[in-house]
């Protein structure tokens, strides 16, 4: 998917519907993820994409409880082939 476009996102922010902030970020994408929630507690389902650079770098994005916040791992997030994703977290396999 996607090769040297862009990924527009729209929708509900908290399911990462909004990508403005990080949108000029996103070019050369190879793939992207995204998965979706279950309901917590009442709260609204939420979500989040993972996108896998042309580098192999990855950007995140949506709800930091379903992954849309990688800080605490991205200096690890190098030569990404792959990524993977449960209903809550992302997984990269890296070269």
């Amino acid at each position: 998917c996607c090769g040297g476009n862009r990924i527009v996102a729209w929708g509900a922010p908290d399911s990462g519907g909004d990508n403005s902030a990080i949108q000029d970020l996103l070019r050369n994408v190879q793939q992207v993820k995204a998965l979706k929630t279950g309901f917590h507690a009442g709260a609204m389902p939420t979500g989040a994409f993972a996108v896998i650079l042309a580098g192999g770098s990855v950007i995140t994005w949506g709800a930091s409880t379903a992954g849309g916040d990688s800080s605490a791992v991205q200096n690890q997030l190098r030569s990404v082939q792959q990524l993977q994703a449960t209903k809550d977290a992302f997984a990269a396999i890296l070269a």
